[in-house]
C-alpha cells in the first residue's frame, strides 16, 4: 500500500473552488494558536508602551480587533464556514529583541471543522491595526512571520509546528 497524494481540499474534480462538506465530520473540541510580529523602531515601541500614541491604546484596541476578525473570518475567506467559536483571545505582548510586539491568538470551537484560519485572521488583524495606530510615527513597521503554531482536534489530531518536518524545527 503506497501512501496517498495530498490534495487541497477546497477544489473538487474538475479543479473547481468549493467549500469543503463536512456534514458527516464528528463534532469535537478543536483549537488552534497563531502568532505573528510586528516589528518597529525602539521608540515606537516605547510609545506605545507609555500609552501615549496619537489614535489611543494600541494594544487593547489591537485585542478587540483581532476578537472581532476571528468571528468574522467566514465573511472575509470565501470558502470558510461560519463558526459558533467558544473562546478566542489575543494576547500582546513587548520584545525588546526585535523591537515590537508579538500577537498570539487562540480560538476554540466544538465544531465540525477547524479554527486554524480563525486564529491567522484574528492574528493578522490585530498586527494590522497595530500597524494602523502607530504609523503616524513609524511606517516602516514589519508585519510578519505569521504562522500557525498549533491546532489539535479532528480527525487529522494534534500539530504543533515543532512536529512538522516541513517547517525546518522552527
Amino acid at each position: 500500500m503506497g501512501e496517498q497524494t495530498p490534495k487541497l481540499t477546497h477544489l473538487d474534480e474538475a479543479g473547481a473552488a468549493n467549500m469543503v462538506d463536512v456534514s458527516a465530520k464528528d463534532v469535537t473540541h478543536r483549537i488552534a494558536v497563531a502568532r505573528g510580529t510586528v516589528t518597529m523602531r525602539a521608540e515606537t515601541l516605547e510609545l506605545i508602551r507609555s500609552g501615549n500614541a496619537k489614535k489611543g491604546d494600541v494594544v487593547g484596541t489591537a485585542r478587540i480587533a483581532g476578537i472581532l476578525a476571528a468571528k468574522k473570518t467566514h465573511e472575509l475567506i470565501p470558502l470558510c464556514h461560519p463558526l459558533m467559536l467558544s473562546k478566542v483571545t489575543v494576547d500582546i505582548e513587548a520584545d525588546e529583541s526585535l523591537p515590537g510586539l508579538v500577537v498570539t491568538a487562540t480560538t476554540k470551537v466544538s465544531g465540525q471543522t477547524g479554527v486554524e484560519m480563525e486564529a491567522l485572521t484574528a492574528c493578522s488583524l490585530a498586527c494590522l491595526t497595530i500597524y494602523d495606530m502607530a504609523k503616524a510615527v513609524d511606517r516602516g513597521m514589519v508585519i510578519g512571520d505569521i504562522r500557525l503554531l498549533e491546532k489539535a482536534g479532528g480527525k487529522s489530531g494534534h500539530w504543533t509546528i515543532e512536529n512538522d518536518g516541513s517547517q525546518g524545527g522552527t
